[in-house]
């Protein structure tokens, strides 16, 4: 493996990404019109992305209002999922994971299998247009009724290994703890289904505790282990993935200061780098990268070695592995 000339060039593969989050800026002002919704550019972008005043995850929840008003068609869903996917191919992602919450999509009359094969059918037809390979992850929500959240989980095991290949936690981590929903997870397990979960963004290492006791190999961000020596440990033999995302969690304060990411990858915690929400924090893959490398010394390489790393951790089956493996290594 030979340096690459250009960040661009790069192979990536991104593995938390959200899709009411990155809703393309063109289909939501569109949308917002045939809704009735009269933004001005600057007013649609106010509720779309946030501002230098966000000053918690909270704060930056508030910027899926309006794209889940917008996303309540099939015909929405599908689009805003085939464009993020070829967005993502037109950056050199090889594979990537999307995640969303499905119960947030039934306003008008869908039902959860309405909502699911729309979002992977954009995925699907991204792939045979881009060759770009991927997963859809259905979130449960912190805060939604217990019988909601079994609804997502029992709707991704009739959809698992047909576009659907985990599910997550998201939402408020400072108000429902992680630890509150591991019974959630057991039952996933239970069902095969694989699943990560957000911990340790809002919340400290009790949230990345609890997800380690639920037994996962992926956590969603994770970024507070640095606080604890022991609990980075664990995740380090435990050979635990974490999905970090840097803009983002300088964006919901989740980080004040310099960023952990490169003493957490120096010391061998496995991870992978995403985006998070492209459209609400103003970033896509690329833009990513070269901040990593403008206010770190982690090397292209380095960043190389963390995509190479994540195909281990993929929620998809061997031979699609081997294949991103082959593909990496040329």
């Amino acid at each position: 493996m030979g340096d690459f000339m250009d960040i661009k060039d790069m192979p990536k593969i991104v593995l938390h990404l959200h899709l009411d989050g990155s809703i393309d800026i063109l289909d939501a002002r569109k949308w917002s019109r045939e809704d009735g919704f009269e933004f001005t550019k600057k007013e649609l972008l106010n509720e779309l992305q946030v501002s230098d005043d966000c000053h918690s995850l909270n704060d930056y929840l508030e910027k899926f209002t309006l794209p889940c008003k917008l996303l309540q068609t099939c015909e929405r869903l599908e689009i805003c999922s085939y464009h993020l996917f070829m967005r993502l191919a037109r950056m050199n992602v090889l594979y990537a994971e999307v995640r969303f919450a499905p119960m947030k999509h039934l306003e008008k009359n869908l039902n959860l299998d309405d909502v699911v094969i729309s979002v992977v059918n954009g995925m699907n037809k991204a792939s045979v247009d881009a060759g770009i390979m991927g997963g859809i992850i259905l979130s449960m929500m912190r805060g939604d009724a217990k019988e909601d959240n079994l609804n997502v989980i029992n709707i991704a095991k009739k959809y698992l290994g047909r576009g659907v290949v985990a599910v997550d936690l998201a939402g408020a981590e400072s108000v429902y703890p992680t630890r509150d929903y591991i019974d959630l997870f057991r039952y996933a397990n239970s069902l095969g289904i694989p699943y990560t979960i957000h911990a340790g963004e809002a919340a400290g290492v009790d949230s990345i505790n609890a997800a380690m006791d639920a037994k996962t190999k992926r956590i969603g961000h994770g970024i507070r282990c640095i606080d604890d020596k022991r609990v980075e440990k664990e995740i380090i033999d435990n050979e635990i993935l974490l999905e970090v995302c840097v803009t983002s969690n300088y964006q919901t304060e989740a980080i004040k200061g310099s960023h952990p990411i490169e003493k957490l990858y120096r010391d061998g915690v496995k991870i992978n780098i995403s985006t998070d929400n492209d459209t609400v924090s103003n970033i896509d893959i690329n833009k990513e990268y070269e901040r990593i490398l403008n206010e770190t010394n982690l090397t292209i390489n380095d960043l190389w070695k963390c995509n190479r790393n994540s195909i281990d951790y993929i929620f998809a089956n061997q031979e699609i592995k081997d294949k991103l493996k082959k593909e990496f290594e040329n």
